[in-house]
């Protein structure tokens, strides 16, 4: 695997980094091929996946260059290149097993599209999110018109995509884009704790998680509760008798305190 995707197993997880940071980590269509492999790759050897970026940024996106040759290309190669971020980023949305990424910096675009793909958002406070699509005069490509505005809702994302808004760490974090903050250069170090954590859950379960529930939230109500109970009885296992049995002899262990995590840390460190 070239080096503009980074993969490295670390006991149960998968550390994926996006590799260009004289760019800013921006993507180009080759590392989307690349991270597309990694992220099938993570999820044939590890239980959790890690998505980061080297240098001082998550990604800034689009590659414009290369956007710029496709827009001057002939239409039926401009129909080829259509829709090429979607398998990667459904197979780490919806694919085997969950994907904690760990955002710093630049988080705009493209790259905020690859961020809404994973299952939790750790931030650091250097992080800033961005859509300037409408600046650029292109439109999201990677998914980012359903995962980014079920995360937030038309009208924020509207507004950032139509005014060129950019919002802090913190704003990011009201609006839904993390779930946790840390102080800067934390994010990475937060995110592989998390994903341990992750990682002694029952697979099945994790997969329901990663793969069903976000299923679960394109379909009706009726629809939506039938999968529910089909998914339900799918996942029961002898690791599913163990934890049961674990809470009934009250050896499992005990819930964290409210404000903090499963991996023990505080929610939201300023």
């Amino acid at each position: 695997m070239a080096n503009e995707v980074t993969y490295e197993l670390e006991g149960e997880i998968a550390l994926i980094g996006l590799n260009r940071p004289d760019k800013r980590n921006c993507m180009n269509s080759a590392m989307n091929q690349e991270l597309n492999k990694a992220v099938q790759r993570a999820q044939e050897e590890a239980k959790v996946g890690v998505l980061f970026g080297h240098g001082e940024h998550f990604s800034a996106g689009l590659d414009l260059a290369e956007a710029l040759h496709w827009i001057n290309a002939a239409p039926e190669d401009r129909l080829k290149n259509r829709g090429r971020w979607h398998p990667t980023l459904d197979g780490l949305a919806r694919g085997q097993i969950p994907f904690v990424a760990a955002l710093k910096g630049a988080t705009i675009g493209g790259g905020l599209e690859i961020a809404s793909a994973a299952h939790v958002r750790v931030a650091d406070e250097s992080t800033f999110f961005a859509l300037p699509e409408g600046q650029r005069g292109i439109f999201v490509g990677g998914g980012g018109s359903v995962r980014i505005q079920r995360l937030i809702g038309y009208a924020r994302m509207a507004d950032m995509m139509l005014t060129g808004r950019v919002l802090t760490a913190e704003e990011g974090e009201r609006y839904n884009l993390c779930q946790y903050l840390t102080p800067k250069g934390e994010s990475l170090e937060r995110a592989k704790a998390l994903a341990l954590r992750i990682a002694k859950n029952a697979p099945l379960t994790n997969w329901a998680i990663a793969s069903c529930l976000n299923r679960v939230n394109d379909m009706s109500h009726n629809d939506g509760l039938f999968m529910e109970s089909l998914i339900s009885q799918a996942v029961g296992s002898k690791r599913s008798e163990e934890g049961l049995r674990a809470f009934v002899e009250k050896r499992a262990e005990r819930l964290v305190e409210p404000g903090k995590s499963g991996d023990g840390g505080e929610t939201i460190k300023k």
